[in-house]
């Protein structure tokens, strides 16, 4: 056990080294692929340009487990020994923690292959960050007829070996929006010659918020935020154009087309106003993870004999996650694991605890053998 939690922080640290951004991840794929030769598994033929499918295992039924393998756009200031070597390119995700996790687990189910009652497939899968890997995996096809498909993400805001999830929402429907203003420029000493961009982005801003506090009923949860603002170039003039830009998370679909009817709504409504074109952009990106019941509780099952403090989460977190694509194929069951980092997920300086890899491989293998039992 301590030589394979070795070996994974080997390549966790060799993962983290070199990131690569989501659909540029070649060199990430040819590390798996090697290993995972290595150790004599079978690489399935796919049409995808980065990431993989392993398998082990012969006949039907099949189960299926899941790694995201891509990095972000960020600039790493942990210090760290094995920094990003790849500038303004950082695993600020753990997704290098979790493709070692996930190597791990398939190493272990190799060397009990023969006595397995079906397959593994293994999904190493790119462009997670960007809410694109998922959807390319299913379109391939190689995961139809797959009895469950599992998962997990590290979460640095829990200990080592704590575990948790629950029933139904797990994570939430993640969309971006964004609203291009065209006014009419003018000098700033003669506003009445021009449509001021600013005004209208100014109550959109405004306007954008009310929309969770007074459309959204306060037992439904939603959150909007802008994370960009654009317009102007210079003190004393008038610009003619300006944009906003934001993500919408929500839990149900009511509450998401409610938000976006209202959204839509507000920018009409300025437009007539101001006399002004304001044009809305609206991209839902992935739906929430949606786990299964009756997989829920065989998790928490499995999770306690693996030695997991395990206990429901309360509530479904706002973040995105689009392992929610591959419960279109199969019911699904994705947890939240501890990783203890001082700095959260997506942060310069977030720095995970690699001890989570002492049990995340096991659980898995325990959840595969326990699945083959019940399909």
């Amino acid at each position: 056990m301590a030589e394979l939690t070795e070996q994974l922080i080997a390549w966790r640290r060799a993962f983290h080294q070199a990131p690569e951004y989501a659909h540029t991840e070649v060199e990430t794929t040819r590390r798996l692929r090697k290993i995972l030769q290595d150790h004599e598994i079978n690489i399935l033929e796919t049409p995808l340009e980065t990431g993989l499918i392993a398998e082990i295992g012969q006949g039907e039924p099949f189960i299926a487990v899941r790694s995201d393998i891509d990095a972000l756009p960020i600039f790493e200031q942990t210090g760290l020994s094995y920094a990003s070597e790849n500038k303004g390119v950082m695993h600020a995700c753990g997704h290098d923690i979790h493709m070692a996790a996930i190597l791990g687990t398939a190493i272990l189910l190799k060397e009990r292959e023969a006595d397995l009652p079906g397959r593994v497939r293994f999904i190493f899968q790119a462009a997670e960050e960007v809410s694109q890997g998922a959807d390319a995996i299913v379109k391939t096809g190689m995961l139809d007829g797959a009895k469950a498909i599992v998962g997990f993400h590290n979460d640095p805001t829990l200990p080592v070996g704590a575990w948790r999830a629950k029933t139904g929402y797990i994570t939430a429907n993640v969309d971006r929006f964004k609203i291009d203003v065209t006014g009419v420029g003018a000098h700033a000493a003669m506003p009445q010659d021009g449509v001021d961009p600013h005004i209208i982005l100014s109550q959109l801003i405004s306007g954008i918020q009310t929309i969770v506090s007074r459309n959204v009923a306060p037992y439904e949860e939603a959150v909007v935020t802008i994370g960009q603002v654009h317009s102007g170039e210079t003190w004393n003039v008038i610009p003619s154009q300006g944009m906003i830009e934001g993500t919408v998370r929500t839990l149900t679909p009511e509450v998401r087309d409610l938000v976006e009817t209202r959204m839509q709504q507000l920018c009409d409504g300025l437009a007539l106003q101001y006399q002004a074109d304001v044009v809305l952009d609206y991209q839902r990106l992935t739906d929430g993870v949606y786990n299964d019941a009756e997989l829920q509780t065989l998790a928490c099952q499995i999770a306690e004999e693996t030695g997991y403090d395990v206990q429901e989460q309360p509530r479904a977190q706002m973040i995105g996650e689009d392992f929610a694509s591959y419960q279109q194929i199969a019911p699904v069951h994705f947890a939240m694991i501890g990783s203890d980092s001082v700095y959260p997920l997506h942060h310069p300086q977030y720095n995970p605890n690699e001890a989570i890899l002492d049990k995340v491989p096991y659980y898995f293998v325990n959840f595969v053998e326990r699945l083959f039992e019940r399909v």
